[in-house]
């Protein structure tokens, strides 16, 4: 009997890990989205109007990966 309970200790070791890896998945693509969101909207932006954000084209990446991953 002793065996069972360590198989289902062990079961439910991976099921929480395997429940963690998804949800570590999720929020990887959510990041993701951000930063792709946030590249798309900025690209569409004239220069003009990234000027009067103080933002030019060159900063779009490191700007959109700021947004999304806080670095």
């Amino acid at each position: 009997m002793a065996n069972v309970s360590m198989l289902s200790g062990v079961e439910l070791g991976l099921t929480d890990r395997i429940g963690a890896f998804l949800r570590n998945l999720q929020d990887a693509r959510s990041r993701y989205k951000v930063y792709r969101q946030t590249v798309k909207e900025l690209n569409a932006l004239t220069d003009r109007d990234l000027s009067d954000l103080g933002i030019n084209r060159s900063m779009i990446d490191s700007i959109s990966i700021e947004a999304a991953y806080g670095k």
